[in-house]
């Protein structure tokens, strides 16, 4: 484990440093990134520009659901946002090269890219939380500010394990990518409003099956001191570093049987 984890990190340090021989090129990426983000947010302020609340959350409530899911979609991002292009490997038979190297076939893929830029997301994060913490009333406790790190990094195992487990579509379905993305994106335009606000069947899909709910509308309910409207047991707002081992374990197993499926383009 120690020794794959030290080649991961030689591996991603040898692609950052490549992208940081072109500095202004690269901060222009991040600024745009950052900016294109934003643009997600931009979408919530127009929501509350007509109403003063939604499903009883302020738009500084909101705000931190934004705020907190966004950090930890960047990061799955930056580790396996190159999966959206992954079914091209599959249909052009190059991930045979994959099979014969020593290393684990997701170890490899996550290997393959990892593009920088794509923290302009986390910042866009980062710039709307100091705003949310700033007009929000939260009592600091030791317990809390455990919490908020919990949830930002659960949140990016769960985005991580939905992004493997939905893109191993491809190995069955030739254009199975804009079916993960509708899990993968369509699943981090979710988690930025309260669950309470989509019809029943969508709630006990992000619950009970996607576990989109567990990046940061439970953690929420216990930071922010709302009552869960949904009257789940109180220690479900504590559950998502349990639910993101879980996810991943899924994730992890679906990937093996997937690859166990592969027959090569011909095949």
């Amino acid at each position: 484990m120690g020794e794959a984890a030290r080649l991961y990190w030689r591996l991603v340090g040898a692609r950052v440093r490549s992208q940081l021989e072109y500095r202004t090129s690269f901060l222009l990426d991040l600024v745009g990134m950052f900016l294109f983000s934003f643009l997600d947010f931009v979408e919530v302020l127009i929501i509350f520009h007509n109403v003063p609340r939604l499903a009883g959350w302020s738009v500084a409530e909101v705000s931190f659901l934004y705020a907190t899911s966004s950090p930890s979609f960047a990061f799955a991002d930056l580790v396996f946002g190159h999966l959206d292009h992954f079914g091209e490997s599959i249909r052009d038979g190059s991930f045979d090269l994959v099979l014969i190297r020593p290393r684990g076939t997701l170890f490899q893929i996550a290997t393959a890219d990892f593009q920088l830029r794509r923290l302009g997301k986390a910042l866009n994060g980062v710039v709307i939380l100091a705003y949310a913490l700033a007009v929000l009333e939260i009592g600091w406790t030791p317990g809390k500010v455990a919490v908020l790190l919990m949830m930002i990094v659960a949140g990016a195992v769960i985005f991580c394990a939905v992004w493997v487990f939905m893109i191993c579509i491809v190995f069955w379905s030739v254009e199975g990518k804009e079916t993960a993305n509708a899990f993968t994106y369509g699943g981090k335009f979710l988690t930025q409003f309260p669950i309470t606000i989509y019809d029943q069947w969508l709630r006990r899909f992000l619950a009970y099956v996607v576990p989109m709910a567990f990046v940061c509308f439970f953690p929420a309910l216990y930071l922010l001191d709302k009552p869960d409207p949904l009257g789940l047991p109180p220690w479900v707002r504590f559950a998502s570093p349990a639910v993101a081992l879980a996810a991943a374990g899924c994730a992890g197993m679906m990937w093996r049987l997937a690859v166990r499926h592969y027959r090569s383009a011909g095949g």
